[in-house]
């Protein structure tokens, strides 16, 4: 029975590096990168120019709970998500 217990352990811990190794290079990458991404979106203000995901260039004008009414560069508005907002131009 002795032998089982090790054959066992041996099998797991390959799957175990394996989950060690996507967590460090995959997950927590991830993770870091959307929460910067959050705390740049909650530092906008208005007069803020921004890039959104579909690459338009846009300054902000009001800023809603869920949403940011912004101007294009020819002076259109629309109203953009905030998790649309790719990120800031910096002046």
């Amino acid at each position: 029975m002795d032998t089982q217990g090790g054959n066992l352990l041996g099998s797991l811990l390959p799957l175990v590096a394996l989950f060690a190794i996507f967590y460090f290079l995959i997950i927590r990458p991830q993770q870091r990168q959307a929460k910067e991404h959050k705390q740049m979106v909650a530092a906008l203000k208005v007069g803020d120019e921004v890039v959104t995901n579909g690459g338009v260039i846009v300054v902000i004008n009001k800023i809603t709970d869920s949403f940011y009414e912004v101007k294009n560069m020819d002076g259109s508005k629309m109203k953009v998500a905030i998790d649309y907002i790719a990120s800031k131009i910096e002046k």
